[in-house]
């Protein structure tokens, strides 16, 4: 198997509320809401950077086209991590998180490792890391 992610899905109670978040709040260019003529359909898609995109799809419909139940949500199961390339634009971005929404969990500050960043959850309680490390570069 050749791993290669091109689509990482977040389960969402509320797609609208979700969209607003990461399009208005955020900023993340989408086309919108697609597939709603579909019942367990309606979908949102975000192109990020390398040709992944951020799906939002609502948590019951993935129960239901995976034939899972539904289970309790954990904001410490998956982390998503934004690098970013600065020190100071991790404190820009967790602001306008903030602003959005979003709830700061842990304030930005230096890391162990020689870095600096801080957490929030978006309002479905998924955990994002913002971080600025000074080993990664991080491309435009």
């Amino acid at each position: 198997m050749k791993p290669q992610l091109s689509v990482l899905t977040l389960g969402v109670d509320d797609l609208d509320r979700a969209l607003r978040f990461y399009r208005d709040g955020l900023g993340l260019e989408t086309k919108g809401m697609v597939g709603q003529e579909f019942e367990h359909g309606p979908v949102v898609f975000f192109e990020l950077h390398g040709g992944l995109r951020l799906a939002l799809w609502p948590r019951k419909s993935i129960a239901r086209d995976s034939g899972l139940d539904e289970g309790p949500k954990s904001s410490t199961e998956v982390t998503l991590g934004h690098n970013v390339a600065t020190r100071a634009e991790v404190d820009i971005v967790l602001a306008r998180a903030e602003r959005s929404g979003a709830r700061i969990v842990k304030h930005a500050a230096d890391t162990f490792w020689g870095g600096y960043g801080g957490y929030f959850c978006d309002p479905d309680g998924h955990l994002w890391e913002v971080v600025w490390n000074p080993q990664l570069i991080v491309a435009d």
